[in-house]
């Protein structure tokens, strides 16, 4: 079917005048008329008898207009749920997220978020390795570290700062590191890799770790165990920053500090992007910093 005309086909229809058609529109005669020329050329078919005071459908037109004006209603309809639906965001979201940071962190933002808009409804699937966007059919992913280029769209969301930090017992017993070749002599509390990563000058360092007592895959086992003295520990700073603010752990080779790493949410670039998916990227990106920082009340160690 042919829409394009068929608006000043109704409108003139309806009005049985090009004058007030075009009024009705707001362009001009001529455009009227040739909008309903360029129907009749398509379907190869008079659809009006002109006359110098009115126009009058003929019989064909009377066909198309009644067609025409039941397709109208439904156009009409259907912009009217498009724009319902960008004034509520709705539908299924299939967001993916790390683990440990998707717990903690993501889903209270977003159980509040469904809170919020309750016709949308989510899947979450929270892993630690780097998921196909389009061919899982997800919506939205939260990636922690710089991104490498791709044909993915990233917002930043929040940062996160490296700690490396021990408690004041462990300080007075071992001493405090000023060196990164002093790593080699202290306990250092692993978590699922055996380096970690240092900036030395210019440079991106990654010094292997030689020593440990502890390794687990958790953030907040791996706090607790440096607040109890068992060694030095290298973690992202929402897990350490209360003990930090507190005196319960101490931060080391702060010199040696990398820079803060970015928290992104990553949509595919090439599909239509649905206003729940930027409605919740909206909302993580307002409160997700705050949540950062109120890891401070977990209390841990205390």
């Amino acid at each position: 079917m042919r829409w394009q005309g068929m608006p000043e086909f109704i409108a003139a229809a309806q009005a049985q005048s090009f004058t007030a058609a075009a009024r009705q529109i707001g362009t001009s005669v001529a455009h009227i008329s040739r909008s309903v020329s360029a129907l009749e050329e398509y379907y190869n078919t008079q659809l009006f008898v002109r006359s110098t005071r009115k126009v009058v459908l003929t019989q064909q037109g009377e066909l198309l207009l009644h067609h025409a004006k039941k397709a109208q209603s439904v156009l009409e309809q259907g912009e009217w749920a498009l724009q319902q639906q960008q004034a509520q965001p709705s539908g299924q979201l299939k967001i993916t997220a790390p683990v440990m940071f998707g717990e903690q962190f993501i889903m209270p933002l977003v159980h509040d978020y469904m809170a919020r808009y309750p016709k949308v409804s989510v899947t979450m699937v929270l892993s630690n390795q780097t998921m196909d966007l389009i061919g899982e059919h997800i919506d939205l992913a939260i990636r922690i570290g710089e991104l490498a280029d791709s044909n993915l769209k990233a917002r930043r969301l929040a940062s996160r700062a490296v700690v490396v930090c021990a408690s004041p017992d462990y300080l007075n017993e071992y001493g405090q590191p000023y060196a990164l070749s002093e790593l080699a002599h202290h306990q250092c509390l692993l978590g699922h890799s055996d380096t970690w990563r240092f900036q030395e000058g210019t440079r991106l360092r990654q010094v292997k770790i030689a020593k440990t007592k502890l390794r687990c895959n958790s953030g907040w086992a791996l706090a607790d165990a440096a607040m109890r003295g068992l060694g030095l520990v290298q973690l992202p700073d929402y897990y350490v920053q209360s003990a930090l603010h507190q005196g319960l752990l101490k931060e080391v080779l702060h010199s040696f500090a990398i820079q803060k790493e970015p928290i992104s949410a990553i949509t595919p670039a090439n599909l239509y992007q649905a206003n729940a998916t930027k409605a919740l990227m909206d909302y993580l990106a307002e409160h997700l910093s705050a949540k950062l920082g109120a890891s401070n009340d977990l209390g841990l160690g205390r």
